[in-house]
């Protein structure tokens, strides 16, 4: 770091109004990091030769290995424009898909944001995500085109050629832009429709519904790039230049004599200058004239780099003595063409101050936070601004005026966690010794010298038992105890490191009002934490201390221990932090998990949680190598979750510890991470453990074979009906139809269960609906708990009616009437993608309304019941019967269910306890066997049956067979399973869009390695004026281990795919089919051998299980014959 730089720094970050916290966003490889060394060596922490070279930001070492970022880390860099000083934030982010969480923690401190994209490249699939999640979080961004050298001299463009790709460039981002803002334009009129309907009186929906009537009216021409504006620059980071249109037009507007307005008009676009008229004038192509970018601008720097590159020592020095710049003797003669480029264009066109200068003029400042951004952040799920506590929106002002105050509350957000070195700590640092202690350690050390001579001299035989003896009787003899602490004072003390796992966790956080003061006390809040619930809590005005407030659920105390400022790989310390900086804060590990929201005042909401891209899917099992070692791999696995913002850590219901990733280069971060710094033993990682889902599909129309079903002879039909008899056992019907019935093991109930695959679309729908269903299941359980529920937010219950409405319009026709009305549950966990429906006539439910039963006593006998027939519903949705995988997109109807028997037993009962009195003992019996029942209930977790069981008769019936409430759930899921099991079921798999971008000459190789791995191509698409073709294809998840490196070896490195996840797809193969007529017989052979997609994932999955596979072990198990005998 730049001596005495600390100081300015912290004068720097108390002027609010110069303070840019900016990050840099781009797909991989595009040179984020590349630019940043080369913003970072402008303040001399980094020599300006090895900007490119170092990569100062990507410290870890697999990040040096790899060649890419892997995640985002923060520097303060100081700039200075005239008379204005400036402190910029600077956050390097990551480009690789797997690491996109980490774009998340970024963006959500910064107010601007740098687009990097690559000339050649042009917009990637990442560079799409990234301006997305910019667009989310309403932070502005400005374009850097990076790379231009590679024009020059790789794809050798004119000047000309190079002017119409970077408008194509521009013109594609400009595209995507437009796509963002269309969508959100549409989005608010659509919102402002619905609530100029709801309440047309309301003089605020009027005012709202004026500000823009639509597109024609809004204005975006500030959204969008292009040089004119300034928020363009154009540069080669690794060459250490880069440009602004404005530099130039300075530089012509003295030398040509046109106005510096105009010219910055005209730089960009096709106009064209008369020399002679002194005029600028449209383009007209006929001529062959040069736009003015081109003949001003790019034909210089084409004329340096031909120069340089065909070592023209004489042009070189014209061009170096006309532009006034001064070249080192070392530069001028090197060899390397690159050094000498650099050496020129670093002085003549520095990037650090193009680029800065940019992100000074054209970003926001802390103070211009706009109320948009505000509001958003601070509403959390459905809520709208207007529905929070005035307490709560009393803060907006605070945070618009990001006030420095001490009345001013402090808002601080921790985007992430992340883990240092105690080492890396400021106040572990080894500092310079004073004199006295120089002096005091050479006295020590002289003394314990000449005791060593003083103990060898008198005592030489018995030296080595002495030594021995001393070691032995060391904690406990008193002297040398003495003489340990004298020691210890005098060194610093490692062995409390050593306890801490030489590992400790800094926030890396953003103060968005207030000042943050070390030692400060201040509320920590969790993500649920809910400001309306401490308000009701706590009486108005409380002045009690911090310590004395009841306890608030996802609330804690803390205290700000240590404030750094974050230099990239170093770390310093701060006394306070004014407004709007961006700080790491120590000691908040044991509050804090992944990210959060500190405040001193608890009116504060929590903010709005961050919006990950990518989502985990990769999961492998981890073990220790020796099982002594389990407690440190539990406590490093929760370091590790705490360290990552996007991995999961998941203990399953078999005992194994899972770790799910965003891919294989995440998941190998993780692995390398766990052995080295966190858990530090040898760890065994599983294969990968690949999802899958079950589902059920319409029967086919044709065979395997094209053939239609029926119209052809059957071969082998005795074969086919034995396998379907013994799926079924006895004692359950099975109609034609599908239709299951089944009856509980004490003959007291029946229930016919059907299953039904769902259309694609309502699938689709309750997938993305599953928070909106976990909001009503948790609505209808505070209704039955007869808890006065709050308020339904307004907007939850359009949601609500939306999703209704939208489950109606799917689900048409003749065999869907009126089901959604009738929607019993959702399954699994209560929210998941398949559903239950009831068709009983004896009990109506439905989600939408809660119970409507007979009467209030039958209702809550009726509830019980249901209550066991759904939670046989989750169970048999949470395992299928393939290979025990959650199922998808399944509907279960309950068509009838018969509990007269039930019922009659009940009243006959009754009738016997009134007219018989047993003998004593049996009766004890009894009471003992019911009272045994009665336990055994609440250990099930299921609520206890509708009646006290008082009647002696019904206990000896159940205690045969267990509590009647287990008996239907365990009767409800074998139903829903044998339902499943008649109708011809399909595994699903989860598939990843993936995206390449290869050159022409290896696309057949990407498609060889495509169709191994059952991949399908979608489009393949040339980007214009490039060679580069990018294909788009799906590939499932199960496949793609080794896939990157596959490509890349086949492709010599010519192609980089990139995965993310995508959807679930029904794999079309059956995975019970046998040939059962004469043609698939003929085609398939007999034992129809050929690889079966869907069994090999089933049995796979089976016995990773452990559970039954049905193959053979071995085959033609006759005697092995030598060859040599059969000469």
């Amino acid at each position: 770091m730049v001596l005495n730089s600390l100081d300015k720094m912290i004068q720097l970050q108390k002027n609010t109004a110069n303070i840019r916290n900016i990050c840099v966003l781009a797909h991989v490889d595009h040179g984020k990091t590349t630019l940043a060394d080369c913003l970072i060596s402008s303040n001399g922490i980094i020599s300006s030769r090895l900007a490119g070279k170092l990569r100062y930001m990507d410290s870890r070492e697999d990040e040096q290995i790899r060649g890419i970022t892997m995640k985002s880390s923060a520097i303060s860099l100081h700039y200075a424009k005239g008379n204005e000083e400036y402190l910029i934030n600077l956050i390097d982010s990551p480009g690789h898909v797997d690491f996109s969480s980490e774009v998340s923690t970024a963006v959500r401190i910064c107010d601007g944001c740098i687009i990097v994209v690559d000339a050649v490249e042009g917009v990637c699939p990442q560079t799409q995500a990234v301006l997305r999640q910019a667009w989310l979080e309403n932070i502005r961004p400005v374009l850097v085109i990076n790379k231009i050298d590679r024009l020059i001299v790789e794809l050798k463009f004119t000047p000309q050629e190079a002017y119409s790709h970077l408008k194509n460039i521009l013109e594609q981002i400009n595209a995507l832009t437009g796509t963002l803002f269309t969508s959100k334009v549409l989005e608010e009129r659509a919102e402002r429709e619905t609530e100029s309907q709801m309440n047309p009186n309301s003089e605020q929906g009027e005012q709202v519904y004026d500000w823009s009537t639509g597109l024609e009216d809004t204005d975006d021409s500030h959204l969008y790039f292009s040089p004119d504006q300034g928020n363009v620059v154009f540069t080669s980071a690794v060459d250490g230049w880069g440009f602004g249109i404005e530099h130039f037009a300075k530089i012509y507007s003295k030398k040509i004599g046109i106005k510096k307005e105009v010219l910055l008009k005209t730089l960009w676009g096709d106009y064209y200058i008369n020399m002679k008229a002194k005029k600028i004038m449209k383009v007209d192509q006929a001529k062959g004239k040069k736009p003015l970018f081109v003949q001003l601008i790019l034909e210089n720097i084409w004329s340096l780099y031909d120069a340089v590159l065909k070592k023209d020592k004489e042009k070189i020095d014209k061009i170096v003595s006309s532009l006034g710049l001064k070249i080192g003797a070392r530069e001028a003669r090197h060899l390397d063409p690159k050094v000498q480029i650099n050496a020129i264009c670093s002085q003549w066109l520095p990037i650090s101050h193009a680029v800065l200068a940019m992100v000074c003029q054209k970003l926001p400042s802390p103070l211009d936070i706009t109320a948009e951004r505000v509001e958003k952040l601070m509403c959390t799920g459905s809520q709208t601004f207007e529905s929070l506590p005035p307490e709560t929106q009393a803060l907006k002002a605070a945070f618009m005026k990001c006030g420095s105050e001490d009345t001013a509350p402090v808002i601080i957000f921790v985007s992430k966690m992340f883990a240092v070195d105690n080492k890396a700590l400021p106040q572990n640092k080894p500092r310079p010794l004073s004199q006295e202690e120089i002096a005091q350690r050479r006295e020590h050390a002289r003394r314990r010298h000449a005791e060593k001579l003083a103990a060898a001299q008198g005592q030489t035989p018995l030296e080595p038992a002495q030594d021995g003896s001393a070691l032995e009787t060391n904690p406990v003899g008193e002297e040398p105890r003495g003489d340990d602490q004298h020691l210890e004072g005098m060194t610093p003390k490692p062995v409390p490191q050593e306890e801490n796992n030489q590992e400790s966790f800094i926030a890396f956080a953003r103060v968005f009002s207030g000042v943050a003061q070390r030692g400060k006390k201040i509320f920590v809040l969790g993500p649920k934490y809910s400001p309306v619930e401490f308000l009701q809590r706590v009486p108005l005005g409380f002045s009690a201390p911090l310590d004395d407030l009841p306890p608030v659920p996802h609330m804690a105390c803390c205290t700000l221990e240590n404030l750094y400022l974050l230099m990239g790989r170093e770390l310093e310390d701060l006394e306070e932090v004014p407004p709007g900086n961006v700080l790491g804060i120590g000691g908040l590990q044991d509050f804090v998990l992944k990210s959060a929201t500190l405040c001193s005042l608890p009116s504060c909401p929590p903010f709005i949680p961050l919006n990950f891209e990518a989502t985990p899917i990769v999961r492998v099992a981890v073990e220790p190598k020796h099982p002594s070692e389990m407690p440190q791999l539990v406590k490093g696995m929760k370091l590790l979750n705490q360290a990552d913002p996007c991995v999961q850590i998941l203990i399953q219901e078999t005992g194994e510890h899972v770790l799910v990733t965003a891919g294989e280069v995440h998941l190998q971060r993780c692995l390398d991470d766990l052995k080295e710094r966190f858990a530090k033993i040898q760890i065994s990682v599983s294969e990968p453990i690949i999802p899958f889902r079950e589902t059920i599909t319409k029967p086919p129309k044709v065979d395997m074979v094209n053939e239609e079903i029926g119209k052809q002879q059957k071969v082998a039909v005795i074969h086919q009906t034995k396998e379907d008899q013994s799926k079924i056992p006895e004692g359950i019907q099975v109609d034609s139809d599908g239709l299951i019935t089944i009856t509980t093991p004490n003959k007291l109930a029946t229930l016919s269960v059907r299953a039904m695959p769902l259309p694609e679309e309502v699938t689709q729908i309750l997938e993305e609906s599953s928070d909106l269903i976990r909001c009503m299941e948790q609505l209808t359980t505070s209704l039955n708990e007869g808890r006065s529920t709050q308020m339904i937010h307004q907007k939850t219950q359009e949601r609500i009616c939306e999703f209704k409405g939208k489950l109606e319009q799917h689900l048409t026709g003749r065999k869907w009437r009126n089901t959604v009305d009738q929607i019993w549950s959702f399954g699994p966990r209560k929210c998941g993608p398949n559903i239950l429906i009831n068709k009983s006539e004896d009990f109506q439910y439905s989600v939408w309304l809660g119970p409507a039963g007979k009467a209030s006593k039958e209702a809550s006998k009726y509830r019980d019941i249901g209550n066991s027939i759904v939670s046989g519903f989750q169970l048999a949705t949470l395992s299928g019967p393939m290979c025990e995988e959650p199922l998808m997109g399944v509907c279960f109807v309950l068509e009838k269910w018969d509990l007269s028997k039930f019922e009659e037993q009940g009243t006959s009962d009754k009738q016997n306890q009134e007219q018989s009195s047993l003998v004593k003992e049996r009766q004890r019996e009894d009471e003992t066997c019911s009272a045994g029942d009665e336990n055994q209930e609440p250990q099930d977790g299921y609520s206890e049956p509708f009646e006290k069981r008082t009647t002696k008769g019904e206990a000896s019936l159940t205690d045969c067979y267990g509590p009647f409430s287990g008996q239907l759930i365990a009767t409800m899921k074998e139903a829903c399973r044998y339902a499943l099991q008649v109708k011809p079921q399909r595994l699903m798999a989860a598939m990843y869009t993936c995206d390449i971008m290869a050159t022409g000459d290896v696309l057949g190789r990407v498609y060889a390695v495509l169709s191994k791995r059952e991949g399908r191509v979608l489009q393949e698409e040339m980007k214009e004026g490039t060679d580069m073709f990018i294909i788009k294809a799906v590939l499932p998840v199960a496949e793609s281990f080794g896939f990157a490196d596959e490509i890349r070896k086949r492709t010599s490195g010519l192609a980089s795919p990139q995965l993310v996840f995508s959807h679930w797809e029904i794999i079309p193969s059956d995975p019970f089919w046998v040939p059962t007529t004469e043609e698939e017989y003929l085609h398939f052979g007999e034992k129809a051998d050929s690889e079966n997609q869907a069994r090999k994932y089933m049995n796979a999955v089976r016995k990773r299980k452990g559970l039954y596979v049905e193959e053979k072990i071995v085959e033609h198990a006759e005697k092995q014959r030598t060859l040599s005998k059969n000469k």
